[in-house]
C-alpha cells in the first residue's frame, strides 16, 4: 500500500530484456539515500508500479518485471539516466497524506497539453483506454506516475490536473513534455463504486 506522496527522484542505471528466466525485463535503479532500510523482497512504487526488490548493492536496487507489467505500464520506455518517482510502502501507523494507492497500474495516458503559469501548471492527459474515465471524477483522486493528484476536469478520454511548483520540482512531472506517456491508477474507491453502479 502506498499514498502517492513521492519520496524523491531516482535515476535508472540499466534496463534490459530477457536477462533472467521468468522475468521479461530487469531494471537497476540508483536509489541512493532511499535505499536506507530497504531489503530484498520489499515493495517499492516506481512511477506508480509496485515492484519487488530482488537485489541490493551500494544504494542500487534491482527489480524484475513480467510481460504483463511491461504491457500495461510505460516502464518499457525508460532508458538509462531517466528519472523515476520513488515511494516505499507504508508502515502501519503512517500518516496518509495522499490517497490509497495500490501500485496496480490500470493503464497509460499521453500528455496532450501543458499550460504553464507562474503559480500553477495545468496538464491535460488523454487516456489510452477511455474505459478508465468511468472511474475519474472532478475533485476525485488519481495517481499519475505514482503521484497522488486531484482531478480538475474530465472530458471523454481526457482529464486535467493542476500542479504547484513544488510538485513539479520534486517529481518527474516537471521533466515531462507533451507526447510523453505516464502510468495511471484510478482511485480504488471509484473502481468499486463504478462496478456497483453497473450491477445495481
Amino acid at each position: 500500500m502506498f499514498t502517492g506522496i513521492v519520496e524523491g527522484l531516482a535515476a535508472v542505471k540499466s534496463i534490459a530484456k530477457g536477462l533472467k528466466k521468468g522475468a521479461d525485463t530487469v531494471m537497476w535503479i540508483k536509489l541512493g539515500r532511499m535505499a536506507k532500510g530497504l531489503k530484498k523482497g520489499d515493495s517499492v512504487c516506481i512511477n506508480g508500479a509496485c515492484l519487488t526488490v530482488t537485489k541490493l548493492q551500494k544504494g542500487e536496487a534491482q527489480f524484475e518485471m513480467v510481460a504483463e507489467t511491461m504491457r500495461r505500464t510505460s516502464l518499457g520506455q525508460l532508458k538509462p539516466g531517466d528519472k523515476v518517482n520513488i515511494e516505499r510502502s507504508m508502515k502501519v501507523g503512517d500518516r496518509l497524506e495522499g490517497h490509497f494507492v495500490l501500485g496496480h497500474v490500470d493503464g497509460t495516458a499521453t500528455i496532450v497539453e501543458k499550460v504553464e503559469k507562474q503559480a500553477e501548471t495545468t496538464l491535460w492527459f488523454e487516456l489510452d483506454s477511455e474505459a478508465l474515465s468511468k472511474a475519474l471524477v472532478p475533485k476525485g483522486s488519481v495517481a499519475v506516475d505514482g503521484i497522488s493528484l486531484t482531478v480538475v476536469d474530465v472530458e471523454g478520454a481526457k482529464f486535467s490536473v493542476s500542479l504547484i511548483p513544488h510538485t513539479l520540482a520534486i517529481t518527474s512531472l516537471g521533466l515531462k513534455k507533451e507526447g510523453d506517456k505516464v502510468n495511471i491508477e484510478t482511485d480504488v474507491l471509484s473502481k468499486y463504486v463504478s462496478k456497483m453502479s453497473v450491477h445495481s
